[in-house]
Parts: structure tokens; sequence; C-alpha cells
């Protein structure tokens, strides 16, 4: 995933994942839910920044954002339309 983002040396992935770790253990320390792969992401986007803005791909980011966005709506819609359809069938 680093790849498509940024590039990434294996001590800027060393930091991403030490970040990513962190954030994941006070996360659940909180009871807070999140998504690794959302905070994995989130802290290779934060590596790939502190070297220079440019250096993240924002339009792979922002394809990222959107799809995080419409996750959960397009999950409820497709459980509303199959249980519909199983309530009709049984």
């Amino acid at each position: 995933m680093g790849t498509r983002i940024t590039k990434v040396t294996p001590f800027e992935g060393v930091a991403a994942e030490t970040a990513g770790a962190i954030t994941l253990f006070v996360t659940e320390a909180l009871k807070i839910p999140v998504s690794t792969t959302h905070t994995i992401a989130g802290s290779i986007m934060g590596v790939g920044a502190t070297k220079r803005l440019s250096a993240v791909r924002w339009g792979v980011t922002v394809n990222l954002l959107w799809a995080w966005v419409l996750t959960i709506p397009v999950s409820a819609l497709l459980a509303a339309f199959f249980y519909f359809v199983m309530s009709k069938i049984l």
C-alpha cells in the first residue's frame, strides 16, 4: 500500500507501522472502533507528508477517502436490499 501513496524507505516504513500500532493501542484502550487499514494508510500519508506534501500521491489518497466514506452507506444499502429479498423469499 505504501508504494501507491508515497515512496517509503525501510526506516519510514518502520515509523509508519509504529505510529499505526500506537494509534491502534490508544484507540483500543479508549474503546474506539477504528479500521486497521485506515490507520496504516493514514500513517503512511503522514510519513510521506513529512518529506514534502508533493511526495504524497493525493489522487490515490482521494480515492481512498471516497472508498472509506462510501463503505458504510453502501454496505447498509446492500444489507437492506438482501434482507428485503430474503424476507420475500422465505
